[in-house]
């Protein structure tokens, strides 16, 4: 995955999982010529958003072993890891990085939307668990997504709570 390459490698230059933002900035600019300084911080917001790294006191801390990246010889990341990728395709890579052909991950996930009647990005991140890819902070992000969208409708949660109270003359719920 060349976004995690690209990552790792301010931290393998520095011997190092836990970098000023501004050192990993520079790493990727000025040292590798590979981004320019905008571009090296929407990197920071693109692996933050994939957890692959965290934000603590303003460093940058990797939530990988960036000694275990193996970067190829002559690499040079595409622009494309740039871009934010969607929950459904951050899955599907968890999923063939774990070792599912992706034809066969693309199936799976579908089936699983169609009988158990969730959205896409649910249905990819049950997937990606059943096959032990990691995905445990892309689920919890989906469960947020899942509890506001819950919200925006009224349905409220599981136990029935939501924008509703109790009418004690008739005992039915009604809006507020």
């Amino acid at each position: 995955m060349s976004l995690e390459v690209a990552v790792a490698v301010p931290f393998q230059q520095r011997a190092t999982e836990r970098l000023g933002e501004g050192e990993f900035v520079v790493a990727l600019s000025l040292d590798r010529d590979w981004f320019s300084p905008d571009q090296a911080k929407r990197l920071v917001d693109v692996a933050v958003g994939r957890g692959l790294v965290a934000e603590e006191d303003g460093d940058l801390v990797a939530r990988f072993d960036p000694a275990d990246v193996t970067v190829p010889e002559g690499f040079a990341p595409d622009e494309s890891i740039l871009r934010e990728q969607s929950t459904f395709e951050t899955a599907l890579d968890a999923i063939v990085a774990a070792g599912v052909e992706k034809q066969r991950a693309v199936a799976g996930i579908n089936e699983r939307q169609r009988s158990l009647a969730v959205s896409i990005e649910a249905a990819a991140v049950l997937f990606a668990k059943e096959h032990g890819a990691a995905v445990d902070q892309l689920a919890a992000d989906v469960r947020e997504e899942l509890a506001a969208a819950g919200d925006e409708t009224g349905e409220g949660d599981a136990a029935g709570e939501g924008d509703e109270t109790d009418d004690p003359t008739t005992g039915a719920a009604e809006a507020e």
